[in-house]
């Protein structure tokens, strides 16, 4: 018997803030924010084209750091925004190609809900996993870690 083509997975984040939902928002919905804190870290980004609106497409093309286990491949993140709702909601389906091969589809949907010192972010994240994925373990620790950037971003 042969293993299963693809991995599905859904795995759920929830993080606090102390800011309030507008400021983090922002963060998603400003682009000069969301590069410092979703389109950095360890690799070598070549372009980021977000275009924050329901229908709007959203791109990352980076390079992967020596040291990871395929230096100088590209890795590209491609995103659709299905839905908006200010300070609130955004959904976006997306697919991740490393080097010529697509690797995974999902569905990624943040909420973003008052609380009494902040707002609570809910990050839901509905994916396929194909043969040579990163699959869903390490893609969850990925949003972890840019929870924990977009933390940064947000502290004074």
């Amino acid at each position: 018997m042969t293993e299963p083509s693809t991995v599905h997975s859904t795995f759920v984040i929830e993080r606090a803030y102390p800011d309030t939902p507008e400021r983090i928002f922002a963060a998603f919905a400003d682009p000069a924010m969301k590069r410092r804190w979703f389109a950095g870290g360890a690799n070598q980004v070549e372009t980021f084209t977000p275009d924050f609106k329901v229908g709007g497409r959203e791109r990352i093309e980076s390079r992967l750091p020596e040291g990871s286990p395929f230096p100088g491949v590209a890795l590209v993140a491609d995103g659709v925004i299905q839905d908006i709702v200010t300070n609130r909601r955004i959904v976006t389906a997306s697919t991740m190609t490393l080097g010529d091969r697509r690797i995974s589809a999902s569905l990624v949907t943040i909420e973003l809900i008052q609380a009494e010192h902040g707002t609570n972010l809910i990050c839901t994240h509905q994916g396929a996993f194909f043969e040579g994925s990163d699959g869903p373990r390490r893609r969850e620790a990925g949003w972890h870690t840019l929870f924990d950037r977009l933390g940064a971003e947000l502290a004074p």
